[in-house]
């Protein structure tokens, strides 16, 4: 039982979001004009779609519309990863779902941290994409073992932080004063550096063999590389972009532009080319980019079959492109991605009735104005009006757009093929724990949801 005066996880991470926030608008000026764009397209958006306006109300989202976020992270250790596994613990956050990006030429595999249950997730739905460096995949033997000679002798975390992780452990949270110290210390850990670790010509060994290994151990630490607001209307934030000076992507990753969206949509400006001083340098400069902008759209969560369906539309498409997308093939790509999902249905009821995608289910005042039902399917509770229902938000990534976002910032010569295959086994070690299936976490939110409703209406037993 948790001590009446500790402060909750959830409120701890909704303080950290949003302290990462204010910092990362200070580092990156372009984030605030971003931010200010989605501010202003999301307003559009419910003023002009009274239906998504009472959607997003109706299963509580409008309240956590402003504050979602999620941030990017890339570490070079086990130690490091399972430091930070213990970091965002702090503030109720676990690694779910595993992300191998090597397929798409990113030497990383990931998980992200976040919040697991819908409750938590209203008050504060910050995740955190963490990649883990694949030390393994650098060719270059002697270059490898400079890689984990200069990762070994770094620390990305302060001692107060530290400290504050261990007494949260041992005490089981922490203290209003504590929590404030501990979001403070945090912070260091995701912050820029302008000094790299490395001379220039090291600097230069590193990004030859990818930029991303570069970017994951020339540094002092695993600065936050892009920190993503949710906008109601993605294309409108793409199309609107360039009039604020800001230069768009050439193609949103994830599926086409939908009635009813599913999964994920993320688009971002390019990286910053940012000044940085190598070890050998006094008097002269050189430059780094890593750091950029990016905005996503959140759809329905979708079900193993729906996620199947998606995934061979997808490749689909890209196998009739030929090619990686890019701003040259752009518009066939967007008109193929179109064409290949005409095939998923467009409606939230066709998704519920073939079982594509996961919702949460609430009873109308029409339920609960009705006397004994005795028994009722699922379908005939909703088809009779006593059931509301509603698609559950996609909480998480999707490796190939997560891979199109970083190769868009780290540049197609970076477009290396790994002969290896997907180590969750390799990760989960370094992670010191499991990572959590987020299918299943989508899977027990609607169980839970239907098992409410039935207890409401004094339903039983369950037939669905």
């Amino acid at each position: 039982m948790s001590h009446p005066d500790f402060i909750s996880p959830d409120l701890i991470r909704q303080r950290f979001s949003k302290a990462m926030s204010d910092m990362y608008r200070e580092e990156v000026p372009l984030y605030g004009a971003l931010m200010e764009l989605v501010e202003q397209t999301n307003h559009h958006v419910l003023e002009n779609h009274p239906q998504i306006a009472r959607q997003l109300n109706s299963t509580g989202e409008i309240q956590r519309l402003d504050l979602e976020r999620h941030g990017a992270i890339r570490v070079g250790t086990a130690a490091e990863l399972a430091t930070l596994a213990r970091l965002f613990a702090v503030m109720g956050m676990q690694p779910v779902g595993y992300y191998d990006l090597t397929p798409a030429g990113v030497p990383v595999h990931s998980t992200a941290f976040r919040a697991v249950h819908e409750a938590a997730l209203q008050v504060s739905p910050f995740r955190v994409f963490t990649s883990l460096l694949r030390l393994e995949l650098i060719e270059d033997l002697e270059l490898r073992a400079f890689a984990e000679s200069t990762l070994a002798q770094r620390s990305i975390f302060t001692p107060a932080a530290l400290a504050l992780i261990e007494r949260a452990e041992t005490d089981g949270g922490l203290s209003e004063k504590d929590a404030q110290n501990f979001v403070e210390q945090a912070l260091e850990t995701f912050r820029w550096h302008h000094s790299a670790t490395v001379t220039a010509e090291q600097y230069q060994q590193l990004s030859a063999q990818h930029r991303l290994i570069a970017d994951v151990v020339a540094f002092k630490g695993p600065h936050i590389n892009h920190l993503t607001p949710r906008t109601l209307d993605i294309d409108i934030v793409q199309a609107q972009m360039p009039a604020h000076g800001i230069t768009p992507k050439a193609v949103i990753e994830g599926p086409p532009r939908r009635q009813c969206p599913i999964l994920l949509r993320q688009t971002s400006f390019k990286a910053l080319d940012e000044p940085i001083a190598f070890t050998d340098q006094t008097d002269t400069r050189g430059s780094h980019s890593a750091r950029f902008g990016e905005i996503e759209q959140r759809g329905a969560a979708l079900t193993p079959k729906g996620r199947a369906l998606y995934d061979r539309l997808l490749n689909a498409a890209r196998d009739e492109l030929k090619d990686f997308p890019n701003e040259a093939n752009a518009a066939r790509y967007n008109a193929l991605m179109a064409q290949h999902f005409g095939e998923f249905p467009d409606t939230y009821e066709g998704m519920r009735r073939q079982e594509l995608a996961y919702f949460r289910y609430f009873v109308t005042e029409k339920g609960l104005a009705v006397g004994d039902l005795k028994t009722a399917s699922l379908d005939e509770l909703v088809n009779d009006g006593h059931l509301q229902v509603e698609p559950l938000v996609y909480e998480d990534f999707l490796p190939v757009s997560a891979a199109g976002i970083f190769q868009s910032n780290l540049g197609d010569a970076a477009q290396t093929h790994y002969g290896v295959h997907s180590n969750q086994q390799a990760f989960e070690k370094a992670l010191g724990q499991s990572t959590i299936d987020e299918l299943g976490l989508y899977a027990e939110t609607q169980r839970r949801s239907i098992a409410e409703c039935y207890a409401a209406l004094n339903l039983s037993p369950l037939r669905t």
